[in-house]
């Protein structure tokens, strides 16, 4: 079911960031679309920014009772995505522990996976998911253990899901560097270091904007004929 006027896009995470500019470029689609975020200030602040007839609630998604009223509440939908995330962080093997490790897969990849359970009684024929993993999974390096495992596992996730909920299509987009709120745990000074030597180190010379990823997101609900597929958008990332 491609993206138009009649579509229904649901949103886990879409107040900042990559899943704002998601809601942005699929309502400027034409698509009805339906934002959740845990900050009731968060949300109306991304309403503010949204075209008009976007609706925001607020939904704490690592609360199974939470999602599975929100979306009980929205019914039947064409599209789902998953943006949720906490502050990157990252962790050197000597700082990694069990919890802080379960913490940090928990919202980027189990509570994304009980959203997705949740989310699919309520998905119309022809529906979508759209999940998120990102370059550290083909990629890794000092401290970033736990974001590669997490990502390496979203992509084997989708590939599993892609077969086992089909003709319902799930696919994940993974983003490089780019300019993001999940880096707010850096100060200012050493967040603009890490994007002007990314950027340097790049082919297209530049760190993405979120929108750069949404992008993908949104031709992943339009193009009907993708699944299992993990779409990179790093700017020469993984080529440099």
């Amino acid at each position: 079911m491609t993206l138009d006027s009649s579509s229904r896009v649901v949103l886990l995470g879409g107040t900042s960031g990559i899943g704002l500019a998601v809601a942005r470029r699929a309502a400027l689609a034409g698509a009805q679309v339906t934002i959740a975020s845990r900050n009731p200030a968060s949300i109306e602040r991304a309403l503010g920014e949204l075209p008009a007839g976007v609706i925001g609630r607020a939904v704490d998604a690592t609360s199974a009772e939470e999602v599975a009223a929100f979306l009980d509440g929205v019914g039947e939908f064409d599209h789902f995505a998953y943006t949720a995330a906490e502050n990157l962080v990252g962790r050197t093997l000597d700082e990694i522990t069990a919890q802080n490790a379960a913490e940090f897969f928990g919202l980027r990849l189990f509570h994304a996976l009980d959203a997705v359970r949740l989310a699919v009684p309520h998905l119309r024929a022809g529906g979508s998911v759209t999940l998120t993993s990102g370059t550290a999974a083909f990629k890794g390096g000092p401290g970033w253990a736990l974001g590669s495992a997490a990502c390496g596992a979203m992509n084997a996730v989708v590939r599993s899901l892609a077969v086992e909920l089909a003709p319902l299509r799930v696919n994940a987009v993974a983003p490089g560097v780019l300019r993001s709120p999940l880096w707010s745990a850096m100060s200012d000074a050493d967040r603009e270091t890490m994007y002007e030597s990314t950027a340097a180190s790049l082919p297209l010379g530049r760190v993405a904007a979120p929108d750069d990823a949404a992008k993908a997101y949104v031709a992943l609900m339009d193009q009907d004929y993708v699944t299992g597929t993990i779409a990179v958008v790093d700017g020469g990332t993984l080529v440099a």
